[in-house]
């Protein structure tokens, strides 16, 4: 296929638009790849949509190679099966009426759609199934940014399968996990499967497919020796140990009036803040009030306190914190509280100083068991420092592109959803379900933060809009065509710039749209027919005749 750059729509920009900072968002919009709407509204040109056409081949391929069956699912959902999952209050979801007060969402993802057509599987004979599609999602995003990597709208690759039991599951879940590792291995993609936090979606475990880059909202952690890595939220490492001062019989009382944060608190006392506690003490839905407690010099990662509860929480207000510990925030503490306490694993040994429960007051010498009970789990957010769980290594953290997500559901769904099918014992049983999603813009944007350079886009060739861009110089339009037609005929796309250009334009824009071959047809070509054949990625330039091209590209 040839297609001339004097009849495409080639919207290419000298300048990135001034609120971009993502390398993705500055190159898409300057290769005329993308243009925005509205905050987290992106329209793809031509020449963008044939990228993500290019994602979605790639994965439609990998799909039915596991045997999962195409489906498209409508958009406009009725409120009420998410209500019957409570997943009805999630704030990033759009909602809407129709003429006749009928309740719908525009849903983040389609399980409850999916499920609600499952409940036509009847019997264990029609089991495994395994089922995808492509469709448009929107999030009622607050905080659009980064072009591509958080929008309001995308499109979405989701797959539900759907087996009798757990062992089933597995065998579905790795099957779709190899399937993923073969997709983004495809689209030239550097990339870490590890383990994550299944949030919203629930389930009992899920495999986050994070793509190192420059811009990302996900964090990678990995191991230097290579044996840990893992996602941010859920995340374990081990942290430099605390110097103690000198241990009491029990908890002393000190005045720390005007003292608002850790630093200030361990200055006043001349320890280490990893000898202080924090108190965060956060709320059930049922209005519960939960003592979180971590290091001095840690943060809270809530995601990780939601597992350990098997609850949602939120953070506590200063007049619920005022009611349960009697004291303003900044001087609550363990000793006293009459609620569940949730400790980290690192306060488990040794003696801290905490919050007193008494405004401008704290203690020292608390000690876990001795003066309060505490249910022990990992709740810290890893940091610069620690160390590997398996090896004691360095660990690295790499801001990361997540760029597809697979989930055992389990009967989350299947059970409120009364999604049922009977089992070779006769018996009635709710289907074991898992979910697996892959975001094509994210692709599209991973591969651009990922491979670039000063110039433009390095498109990997599986997801490149055209194969080859021939560069037209004038006077040699004939041998030009002829060198699009060789190609062409031997299975190339070929993007010809056939444009009243200057040079130094074409070449430019040539470097911007950044497809994986140039060739250069000059006033040379009339005099040997040869052409200038250059690699965009390594820049490495041969000259050979035109009849060549077919066998080299």
């Amino acid at each position: 296929m040839i297609a001339r750059a004097s009849k495409l729509y080639l919207p290419t920009l000298r300048d990135a638009p001034a609120d971009a900072d993502a390398v993705s968002h500055k190159l898409l919009v300057r290769g005329g790849f993308i243009r925005q709407l509205s905050a987290g509204l992106w329209t793809f040109t031509p020449l963008g949509w044939r990228v993500h056409r290019k994602v979605e081949h790639v994965i439609r391929e990998e799909m039915q190679a596991i045997s999962a069956q195409e489906w498209f699912a409508p958009v406009l959902t009725p409120l009420e099966l998410w209500e019957a999952t409570g997943r009805d209050k999630i704030p990033e979801l759009f909602r809407l009426q129709d003429r006749a007060g009928r309740k719908y969402i525009l849903p983040l993802t389609h399980e409850e759609t999916f499920t609600f057509h499952a409940r036509e599987l009847q019997s264990y004979k029609e089991l495994p199934q395994s089922w995808y599609h492509f469709q448009t999602k929107d999030r009622d995003e607050p905080r659009p940014r980064a072009g591509l990597l958080r929008v309001r709208e995308f499109i979405m690759k989701d797959s539900y399968s759907f087996d009798r039991d757990e062992e089933g599951l597995d065998v579905s879940f790795r099957a779709y996990e190899a399937a993923y590792h073969r997709i983004f291995q495809r689209c030239g993609l550097e990339y870490k499967a590890v383990d994550a936090e299944s949030g919203m979606m629930g389930g009992s475990a899920s495999v986050d497919f994070l793509a190192p880059s420059g811009s990302g909202e996900n964090t990678l952690v990995m191991c230097v020796n290579g044996d840990f890595a893992a996602d941010l939220e859920v995340a374990r490492a081990v942290p430099r140990a605390p110097e103690f001062p000198a241990s009491l019989d029990k908890p002393e009382e000190i005045e720390t009036a005007a003292i608002t944060t850790i630093d200030a608190l361990a200055n006043l006392l001349g320890i280490d803040a990893a000898a202080t506690s924090k108190a965060m003490p956060v709320v059930k839905e049922d209005g519960t009030v939960v003592l979180a407690l971590v290091r001095g010099d840690d943060q809270l990662e809530i995601f990780k306190l939601i597992s350990a509860l098997g609850a949602d929480v939120r953070p506590a207000t200063p007049d619920e914190i005022k009611n349960a510990f009697g004291a303003d925030p900044g001087s609550i503490g363990p000793i006293g509280f009459g609620g569940e306490i949730v400790a980290d694993e690192t306060l488990r040994e040794g003696q801290f100083v905490a919050g007193a429960n008494r405004t401008g007051f704290h203690l020292r010498g608390v000690e876990a068991g001795r003066d309060y009970q505490a249910r022990f789990a990992d709740i810290r957010v890893p940091k610069e420092g620690d160390r590997c769980i398996v090896c004691g290594g360095e660990l690295s953290f790499r801001t990361a592109i997540e760029i597809g997500h697979i989930f055992k559901l389990g009967t989350r769904y299947s059970i409120p959803l009364e999604a049922t099918f009977l089992d070779e014992d006769g018996q009635e049983k709710p289907l074991v379900m898992g979910s697996y999603g892959i975001g094509l813009a994210r692709v599209m944007a991973a591969a651009v933060e990922q491979s670039h350079d000063e110039n433009g886009i390095i498109w990997p060739a599986a997801l490149a809009p055209y194969d080859v861009h021939i560069v037209a110089l004038p006077g040699v339009e004939e041998q030009a065509g002829e060198a699009a037609r060789v190609l062409s005929d031997a299975g190339a796309d070929v993007l010809l710039d056939d444009r009243d250009r200057r040079a130094g334009e074409k070449f430019a824009d040539a470097d911007l749209i950044g497809l994986p071959r140039r060739v250069t047809v000059g006033k040379k070509t009339l005099e040997d027919g040869k052409v200038d054949l250059r690699d965009r990625a390594t820049g490495d330039e041969r000259r050979l005749d035109v009849s060549e091209l077919g066998k080299e590209v």
